[in-house]
């Protein structure tokens, strides 16, 4: 999110709680509905570890202003999210996470996140651009079994991680 003052996860945001640590993008090609990109979001920033217990996400107006959508569908997203368990509204402080989705074992979750990472240092290493890592991932997805429209973008594929305005991760 791009505002005049910039400011860095965890600093304070002006009104005494610490800078939301994700940024919300928008995809228009996606075909899902507003809100529920956001709900997707934040499932996949908790599930990668971007978003932890405590955070707090980005307000209602930031996200306004900076992805021109209604109040309501941001609101929408984020009564999802309380339904869900994973989010909490605070009056006059925002909305923070609260917990997490039902995930598979977050220990194995994160070891395998370090294998990939360490297969993308090593395809940089020989030479594969980023598109070219992004087909094999797509292909490979493909031969294991798993069918229809992939759902996973690769921005980063050095295993760096993408970062929004302000060094806010944007989870694709």
């Amino acid at each position: 999110m791009e505002t005049d003052k910039v400011s860095r996860p965890g600093e304070e945001h002006g009104e005494g709680e610490p800078d939301s640590p994700i940024a919300f993008y928008l995809d228009p090609a996606s075909g899902a509905p507003v809100y529920r990109q956001l709900v997707q979001q934040v499932e996949r920033a908790l599930l990668l570890g971007y978003l932890r217990e405590g955070d707090r996400l980005p307000r209602i107006r930031e996200v306004t202003a900076t992805l021109a959508v209604n109040p309501d569908t941001v609101q929408k997203a984020y009564r999802e999210l309380e339904t869900r368990g994973v989010a909490e509204g605070r009056r006059g402080r925002g909305t923070f996470v609260v917990g997490a989705p039902d995930l598979p074992n977050v220990k194995e979750i994160e070891r395998l996140r370090r294998r990939l990472l360490g297969w993308l240092a090593d395809a940089e290493a020989t030479g594969l651009t980023e598109d070219m890592t992004a087909a094999m991932f797509s292909a490979a997805s493909r031969d294991h079994g798993w069918t229809g429209p992939s759902k996973v973008s690769v921005p980063g594929a050095s295993g760096r991680t993408p970062a929004g305005p302000a060094g806010r991760a944007v989870v694709a």
